[in-house]
Parts: structure tokens; sequence; C-alpha cells
């Protein structure tokens, strides 16, 4: 059974700092490029970062540059999210997503992210 666990969301206090995690099971991990994505109320889902499968090449969004760092252990078939400097605009439900060429795509539930005072 394929399973994307994503952990680490919470509320934090603008300028602080979290670190998601997302725990793959179920499938190859190493055979996956991951990205982040977000999605704010009211708004659509966006893409905030993503790294290939052997985390040789990572880009991200604009709005996150400086700020987040994507990074994967494919032997602990996780990746991870680091994100400093939060503001109140980072506030929105983060998913984990696989995705490879030729092969299905999996999500996972979500962990949400509040930045607030």
């Amino acid at each position: 059974q394929v399973q994307l666990v994503e952990s680490g969301g919470g509320l934090v206090q603008p300028g602080g700092s979290l670190r998601l995690s997302c725990a793959a099971s179920g499938f190859t991990f190493s055979l996956y490029a991951m990205s982040w994505y977000r999605q704010a109320p009211g708004k659509e889902r966006e893409l905030v970062a993503s790294i290939t499968r052997g985390g040789d090449d990572i880009i991200y969004a604009d709005f996150v540059k400086g700020r987040f760092i994507i990074s994967r252990d494919n032997a602990k078939n996780t990746v991870y999210l680091q994100m400093n400097s939060l503001n109140s605009e980072d506030t929105a439900k983060y998913s984990c997503k696989a995705h490879q060429t030729f092969r299905p795509t999996y999500w996972g539930q979500g962990t949400q992210v509040t930045v607030s005072s």
C-alpha cells in the first residue's frame, strides 16, 4: 500500500522556522522525483519545490527562494522541506508528491502550516 505521510506542520510566529517531513512507503522511493506543494484557503495549489531522484537537481518557486530548502534521504525514504523566515503568506496546507515519467503519481494528505503571531 502506497503511503506518503507528511509531518512537522503547526503554528509558528512570523520569522520562525519549521521542518516538514514526508515519509514514503509502498513504492521505490529512490526512483521518484519528489515535490512539495501548498494550497492556501481560496487559492489554487502551487508548487513550492522539487528535487530529482538523486537530489542533484532542485527547483524552487520564486516566492521561497533563499528561505526554503528541499532535501531527501533515500535511505530513509523521506523528503524534507526546511522553511525559514516564514510569513503569513506561507500559511497553507503543504503536501508532498511523488512523480516520475511513466510511473504513477502519488500524493500525501498534507500538513497544515499556520504563520501567525
